[in-house]
């Protein structure tokens, strides 16, 4: 058995590859049709103009899901580890609701393009990556407080020193990009695809470029910590069904109540 056929450990690998792949298409993509600079654009400048907005958004959306179905197995996993730990159940349910949010966001960055509807994306943005980070936290701490029964400290400082870099990645993208827009390079800057090293703006530009892209990855390597974890966990779906069939007649029921449990291992 490969080591990503162990558990639900494809989870978070299907995640990370396919976002990165989204990433890198759209890029390849943009770059190509001379849509956009070569030299490290923004991540929404390269899903922008047809074609590539649409696979853009349509792989972020794909995103979207695996996003919730990893943080979903892991709330799950959590809560099995710690049945008894009121607080660290109550960090988990918080930390699935923001991670959730946080998914959200993904989908709103997918299907409103910067160039069109930049406040609505600019907000998918914040869910994405201010609300995301706040999930990193909170895993982080639950997995300082599971170790070292349940957690290695290595995993904890991976996940600290992953959650320290995205931290660094949104404060110098939020400066730079606060330089940038405050208008002393001009306006309509959102709008702006191509940009000149020689034009006024540029190098506060490519910080925040740069940092965009230093902060997904950081995002992405995030989860890749997940994947031991998820080596050692699988989910059932279990069915009970009251009769033995569909249909809503009064004697198609048995007089006593019979439940069957079918059970399929994910």
């Amino acid at each position: 058995m490969w080591w990503f056929q162990q558990g639900l450990s494809f989870l978070p690998v299907a995640l990370v590859v396919w976002s990165a792949a989204s990433f890198v298409f759209s890029y390849i993509t943009a770059i190509v049709l001379h849509h956009v600079d070569p030299l490290v654009p923004y991540i929404s400048d390269t899903g922008t103009i047809p074609p590539e907005r649409c696979l853009f958004g349509i792989m972020l959306n794909v995103s979207t899901f695996l996003g919730m179905a990893t943080m979903y197995v892991r709330y799950k996993q959590v809560s099995a580890l710690s049945p008894e730990k009121p607080k660290i159940l109550r960090l988990n349910k918080l930390g699935l609701t923001l991670g959730w949010m946080s998914c959200f966001g993904l989908c709103i960055i997918a299907n409103f393009q910067k160039c069109i509807l930049y406040y609505i994306h600019v907000l998918g943005a914040c869910l994405t990556f201010g609300v995301g980070s706040i999930y990193m936290l909170i895993q982080t701490i639950l997995s300082y407080l599971m170790q070292p029964e349940l957690h290695s400290k290595n995993i904890f400082w991976a996940r600290l020193a992953v959650f320290l870099w995205s931290c660094c990645s949104i404060l110098s993208m939020f400066v730079s990009s606060v330089v940038l827009y405050s208008g002393l390079y001009g306006q309509n800057l959102v709008q702006k695809l191509h940009w000149d090293p020689q034009e006024r703006g540029y190098t506060p530009h490519i910080i925040s470029t740069i940092s965009e892209w230093s902060l997904a990855f950081s995002f992405l390597s995030f989860f890749l910590t997940y994947i031991r974890d998820f080596q050692k966990i699988s989910l059932r779906a279990v069915v009970s069904l009251q009769g033995q069939t569909l249909h809503e007649s009064p004697g198609s029921f048995r007089e006593e109540e019979q439940a069957l449990l079918i059970a399929g291992s994910i």
